[in-house]
């Protein structure tokens, strides 16, 4: 028989057992009532129609794509009765899925098809047209090279992100169960990718006690993230899928809970968590097909991750792994801000309000980038930002490397529009600061100049390019900051810091008085702060030292914990070496986005001239050839890449002695070499007749956009994960490394694959036994390509 005891004992949610089981008290229940009333008022929700609206337009979108298929499979020659039974299913998964969404957001859609139904041909090509000739249809955008294969569209003004599967099946049933592991067997890891969001959504709403009380804490989370400026997965913070899952382990917490309290406990517990152990919601599946799944232990990249958030449906992976040193500091900070005054709340010191009040970033700082982005026409800046926008994660993660972390970046997730500016333009902008604690100099400055010129030629490498796609990077101070990205048009006044110091920069700290010898002694010590947690916070994965504390043993980097922002930047530039006093950044920010361009140009090909020459002046000019190909780059790329020149230009001298010969005259080829490949590549024994063209001065190469300027070099797999051109993401190296390879092989292309995953700072590496030097890459009309030479 079994015991009361035993009767009583609670579910266990999640890899650990509850922190408290505690109910809600009347005030509780009253707090829950004015924050759902408060999530009302903000317009969190949507209206009955909207709602039916976008059934219907699900249920059209379900039909467009089954008669896709059912075409498809007639087209191919199947039997009628296959024809008939033909079928697409439509799946949900996000926000609509786990019932969170707000009014005008995207519904993120996934598309399950048969084997026979491909991705790259007949989900790219074949459904675009179709979907191209709809008049519901507009803003089509497909994106075949994301990590996650997705078309993007608006179906009757609903936003889609419409991605697709096929799955091992020839028929695919309305009732599919996409929870079922074997819908996994012999897919390729898009694919995997793919399925894993409506399988973690659905894993998401099985693992909470509460799917009701989940909703509501993560629709109220989400609002707060958006507000405090640390909603945004692709710039290096968190998206939709990782607040949904910090927000779901909070619920296993305490799953006796109201929103009021889960509000409050998921700061509490957050402020506290010891990053960076994960956060899981059940245990990690065991390897079952052969896919990699989240484990530091067995894969060393792991180990790198900062914040590692674990995704609960097989394979799991850590859907944070954009998340950086700057953008968790940033997030602790907020974190702490929110704990802070979810206490005040609970002791009726303040009011739910106070919690979602904007982040005022723009008071924050006294050093910002402002990054701006303009092209020819709307269309053509919807795709230019989107790849801009993917790389700014990168720019935060190059500037902390090139400073050794003491210059800090906090990126702004926040897009702005300057209304005076004729062609379509975005801008974004981030913090700078120097690193709490760290001793200066006196006069100390910070080099990013060729941070920023590596940053800019990386983003200039976007394959579909158009003429008006332009980046401008420029340092604004605050004073500076332009009117337009103020809610009325001009800007606010700072708040005393003595008054309402959180509100400014959004840190729990209270502001300190300290002495000067004490600037770079940390603050915060464990000593001075205690658990607030009813129990600690375990998990799989953590070591042995952390299990006896709740509270971690954080050191304090917000910009709010104690010291004035002005203070940070008393004795040091953010600018470059050999600056005059006073100016701070190369690129003038006086001059506007048009002048600053010129500056930077003119000074990135100074500087590249210099470095080029100095990389090769060592060796004569009768042992370097330079070769030039180029790369056809369509939408299309991973499947027809094809060479379409390969000829030696000339030969390189040490310093250039005519800087104005046209280049064009010098790069196009003979008509006899155009389209096919000279021996040159493959034959290192003798030079050809090519090899004899008159020298070659090294700028007109080097600074040339037309014609077969540059030669490939596939530079080196970067972490193991990427295969590089130059700094331009080709392919992912899973299946498609040694396919490329093979196919640049089968054209007589000869493959470098050198060892460095990165060229500044040592542009040269060798490759069986043959020296090569990286000189510069150009656009070309039909694709890109880099410059090359290699010594004979």
């Amino acid at each position: 028989m079994v015991g009361s005891e035993a009767l009583a004992s609670p579910r266990q949610h999640g890899v650990t057992k509850p922190l408290s089981l505690a109910g809600p008290s009347e005030a509780d229940l009253l707090r829950t009532k004015k924050l759902n009333k408060f999530l009302v008022d903000a317009g969190l929700y949507e209206s009955q129609e909207e709602v039916a609206h976008r059934e219907k337009v699900l249920g059209q979108i379900k039909q467009i794509v089954v008669d896709w298929v059912k075409e498809l499979t007639r087209l191919r020659g199947y039997s009628d009765q296959m024809v008939e039974d033909a079928n697409a299913v439509i799946f949900t998964f996000g926000s609509y899925r786990l019932g969170v969404h707000g009014p005008g957001a995207d519904i993120d859609t996934l598309c399950v098809g048969p084997s026979y139904v491909n991705r790259d041909e007949d989900f790219f090509f074949v459904l675009h047209e179709m979907m191209a000739k709809m008049e519901e249809v507009s803003e089509l955008q497909p994106v075949p090279s994301a990590h996650v294969p997705v078309m993007r569209f608006k179906f009757e003004g609903i936003s889609i992100d419409l991605l697709y599967a096929s799955i091992s099946r020839l028929v695919v049933p309305d009732d599919l169960d996409i929870s079922d592991v074997s819908v996994l067997y012999n897919v390729d890891e898009p694919t995997v990718r793919s399925l894993n969001g409506c399988r973690v959504a659905d894993q998401i709403l099985k693992l909470v006690p509460n799917v009701e009380h989940f909703r509501t804490t993560l629709r109220c989370l989400k609002f707060w993230a958006k507000r405090r400026g640390v909603y945004s997965n692709v710039t290096g913070f968190l998206g939709g899928v990782n607040w949904a899952l910090l927000v779901a382990r909070v619920c296993q917490f305490y799953p006796n809970a109201v929103p009021s309290m889960l509000v409050s406990r998921f700061f509490r517990v957050y402020t506290q968590w010891r990053w960076p152990n994960p956060v899981m919601l059940c245990a990690i599946q065991e390897d079952e097909l052969g896919c990699t799944v989240w484990d530091p232990r067995k894969n060393p990249k792991d180990k790198t991750h900062h914040m590692p958030i674990i995704t609960p449906a097989y394979p799991c992976m850590n859907s944070s792994y954009n998340v950086s040193t700057s953008t968790l500091r940033v997030m602790t900070d907020q974190f702490q801000f929110g704990n802070q005054i979810c206490e005040e709340i609970e002791l009726n010191k303040a009011q739910w309000p106070l919690l979602f009040e904007p982040y005022m970033f723009f008071e924050c700082y006294k050093n910002y980038l402002q990054v701006d982005i303009v092209a020819a026409d709307p269309d053509d800046l919807r795709a230019w930002k989107g790849w801009v926008e993917s790389r700014l994660r990168q720019l935060t993660l190059m500037i902390e490397r090139d400073t050794q972390g003491k210059l800090q970046c906090h990126p702004y997730p926040h897009e702005y529009v300057d209304p005076s500016k004729q062609c379509s333009h975005n801008a974004f902008f981030m913090g700078l600061q120097r690193k709490q604690g760290e001793i200066i100099q006196e006069n100390q400055q910070f080099d990013i100049r060729g941070t920023v010129d590596e940053f800019r030629h990386s983003i200039n490498m976007y394959m579909f390019w158009k003429p008006g796609m332009e980046i401008f990077v420029s340092h604004v101070r605050r004073k500076q900051i332009p009117l337009y990205v103020f809610p009325d048009g001009y800007k606010r006044a700072r708040v005393p810091r003595a008054v309402n110091h959180q509100l400014v920069c959004g840190s729990a700290e209270k502001p300190s008085i300290k002495r000067k010898d004490e600037g770079h002694i940390e603050r915060d010590s464990p000593q001075r702060r205690k658990s607030i947690s009813p129990s600690p916070i375990m998990s799989p994965f953590m070591s042995p030292q952390s299990h006896d504390s709740v509270s971690p043993d954080m050191h304090s980097h917000s910009l709010a914990s104690g010291s004035e922002p002005e203070s940070n930047f008393k004795s040091e530039e953010i600018g470059f070496f050999g600056c005059s006093s006073g100016s701070s950044i190369v690129t003038n920010e006086e001059a506007g986005p048009e002048k600053t361009s010129l500056v930077t140009r003119n000074n990135s090909q100074e500087s590249s001239e210099e470095y080029f020459q100095s990389a090769v002046d060592e060796l004569s000019g009768d042992k370097i050839q330079v070769f030039g190909i180029e790369v056809r780059c369509d939408i299309s790329w991973l499947r027809e890449m094809k060479v379409h020149f390969s000829l030696v230009v000339g030969k390189l001298t040490p310093k250039p002695t005519d800087h104005t010969t046209p280049s064009t005259t010098i790069l196009n080829p003979p008509a006899s070499v155009a389209g096919k490949i000279t021996p040159q590549l493959t034959d290192h024994s003798k030079p050809s007749d090519e090899s004899k063209r008159p020298v070659t001065p090294l700028r007109p190469l080097v600074n040339s956009g037309t014609g077969p300027t540059a030669v490939i070099v596939l530079q080196g797999v970067n972490g193991g994960h990427r295969l590089r051109v130059g700094s331009w993401n080709i392919v992912t190296l899973t299946g498609k490394l040694l396919e490329l390879v093979d196919a640049l092989q089968r054209h007589r292309v000869q493959v470098a694959c050198l060892q460095e995953t990165r060229w500044k700072g040592k542009r040269r590496g060798e490759y069986n036994g043959y020296k090569l030097w990286y000189l510069g890459a150009n656009r070309t009309k039909n694709g890109m390509g880099f410059l090359v030479a290699r010594e004979l």
